[in-house]
């Protein structure tokens, strides 16, 4: 190892720092169920080992950029539903949020208090019980800027805000999981599945019915030869009675005596026509075409059409306001089918009373001839694109790092947004103006998730390979009650949030347990909720809160900085 060490990894630290990113994503992998280590701690753990067992010390430089991507990235991902959150509908879960973060802040300030932590402890014990890795690098930052402390002061209480966090992060996570999952729902005597069964009810969101729920449903297109009760009359008849039923079927494509006709809506049926109908599965199951129409064959000329799946932003002013439901039953959208709609940047689990606000974006799939106009007719179509606006994002993270240069001084201790913390501001309003305008600054899911994802593992297995020397010193210093102290400091925010939400603010059950897993910001957490609840639908309860924990939690980690330096 001494060899590798010293003709490998010291001469070349990139080389270390990809190394333990591969095997921490490969530990990262390790779960039970819906509750995993994650990448993130996957790598910081590697990090540490390997910063312990060879000593090499790797450039600040590169650990800031990785973070102030990793924050812009952040910013821009939360933005649209942050703001959107800031709404009269979505501030009692920004409430509940608030009481989480503010609580654990509370909790984590007086536990150091009382155990004689300095701030590296500290923060660390706030980042790993709250489950927000982004602490770690606020904190070190802020620590970097007291006044006082010598120069290996700093670097000691540095390197120790990963060690805590490492210490407390998985239990955290795993607490919060089962917590939310299984214990809070009984404590409330509430059936997790059967409360979440009947709000997708109420909210006319039946899993049963293909067109609610998540948003997907299956769109088939097969031929059928015109023998029966169809013949004599007209397209437009046929998928009017249909529509009559609650049905989607249309007849796009006609073929006559071996040609394809010009499509008319007034074209009549006659006998020997092949017939392209379009339609949800389940309805043409239930129409029983072969009954109805004739034989089903096989034409791929008349089937080979173009489709298209085309994103549009909706902006034209006599579709505002309009439910899906409304939309459905306009001419224009006949044969076109809304496959996705994104509110705010985020999928939006749409119902048929969902109205259409600006900015909403639909997905639309049908024939190409059908989609382009329908597109027109709701606003804007926005092409996929795979590429980066790299100017939106790079004067993004500029503007950002210069908007946390300037400070104040309290108590000898410089307060600032910090360039870090300014990427995350300018990150959510970026973020926002995408969601409101998605028509230029395109970062597809790709790049956010290299520079989110990428960006925070790349960071953390830097801070873990600099902190790595001086672990075990660390962990003495800090000892193993800090794992229960830890695991105090998760559940105490969960129980404030539980008794706010459910006293004052009457959240159902489910809507609950995914405003705390969000306000938390633990993702195995949701995982967990949706999979006791059999249904997606606590997940209409996390994002707000998820946008609002991730920049509360973020800026705390320099708050507890400032209160215990």
């Amino acid at each position: 190892m001494g060899w590798i060490t010293d003709h490998v990894f010291t001469p070349y630290p990139e080389l270390l720092i990809f190394l333990t990113i591969a095997i921490g994503f490969l530990a990262g992998r390790i779960h039970y169920r819906a509750i995993g280590l994650g990448a993130v701690t996957g790598c910081l753990v590697i990090g540490l080992f390997a910063g312990w067992l060879t000593d090499v010390p790797v450039n600040g430089t590169v650990k800031s950029v990785f973070f102030i991507m990793f924050l812009f990235a952040l910013g821009y991902k939360v933005g649209p539903q942050f703001f959107r959150g800031l709404r009269r509908d979505g501030l009692p879960q920004v409430g509940v949020a608030v009481v989480v973060c503010l609580t654990g802040l509370g909790v984590c300030y007086g536990f150091a208090r009382m155990l004689g932590y300095g701030p590296g402890l500290g923060a660390g014990l706030l980042g790993g019980a709250l489950t927000q890795s982004a602490v770690i690098g606020v904190a070190q930052d802020a620590i970097g800027q007291i006044h006082g402390l010598g120069a290996d002061r700093i670097k000691e209480q540095q390197n120790l805000v990963p060690i805590a966090y490492a210490v407390t992060y998985p239990l955290g996570t795993v607490l919060c999981a089962v917590l939310l999952a299984n214990i809070a729902p009984r404590l409330l005597r509430s059936d997790l599945a059967a409360e979440s069964h009947r709000l997708a009810v109420e909210l006319d969101a039946p899993e049963a019915d293909p067109d609610l729920g998540e948003g997907y449903y299956e769109v088939v297109l097969r031929a059928f030869t015109a023998v029966n009760g169809l013949v004599g009359r007209t397209i437009d008849e046929i998928e009017d009675q249909q529509r009559q039923q609650g049905r989607r079927i249309y007849v796009t494509r006609v073929r006559r005596r071996g040609e394809i006709l010009e499509h008319s809506q007034q074209t009549v049926v006659e006998r020997g026509d092949v017939l392209a109908v379009s339609a949800l599965r389940h309805d043409l199951v239930e129409f029983d075409p072969v009954a109805r129409i004739g034989p089903e064959t096989d034409d791929a000329g008349l089937l080979g059409y173009q489709t298209e799946q085309l994103h549009v932003v909706v902006s034209e002013k006599d579709q505002l306001g309009r439910t899906i439901g409304e939309l459905r039953r306009d001419p224009v959208m006949v044969g076109v089918y809304v496959d996705k709609l994104y509110r705010s940047g985020a999928e939006f689990p749409y119902r048929l009373s969902t109205r259409l606000e600006r900015g909403d974006t639909l997905v639309l799939n049908g024939p190409k001839r059908l989609v382009d106009p329908a597109g027109r007719s709701l606003g804007k179509p926005v092409p996929t694109s795979f590429a980066t606006d790299m100017t939106w994002v790079g004067l993004g993270i500029f503007l950002g790092g210069c908007l946390g240069i300037p400070a104040l001084t309290a108590g000898g201790v410089p307060i600032s947004l910090s360039t870090s913390g300014g990427a995350l501001i300018m990150g959510l309003v970026f973020g926002w103006i995408r969601g409101k305008y998605p028509t230029f600054g395109n970062v597809p899911p790709g790049a956010q998730w290299f520079m989110d994802t990428f960006g925070l593992c790349a960071f953390v297995a830097i801070v873990g390979i600099n902190a790595g020397p001086g672990f075990t010193s660390g962990l003495s210093q800090a000892g193993w009650g800090l794992l229960a102290w830890g695991a105090v400091a998760t559940v105490l925010p969960l129980v404030a949030g539980l008794l706010v939400g459910r006293l004052v603010f009457r959240m159902r059950t489910p809507i609950l347990m995914g405003v705390l897993a969000g306000a938390q910001t633990t993702t195995a957490a949701i995982g967990a909720i949706n999979e006791s609840a059999r249904s997606q639908i606590p997940t209409l309860g996390y994002t707000i809160p998820y946008a609002a924990g991730n920049v509360l939690l973020t800026v705390w980690g320099a708050v507890i900085v400032a209160l215990l330096g």
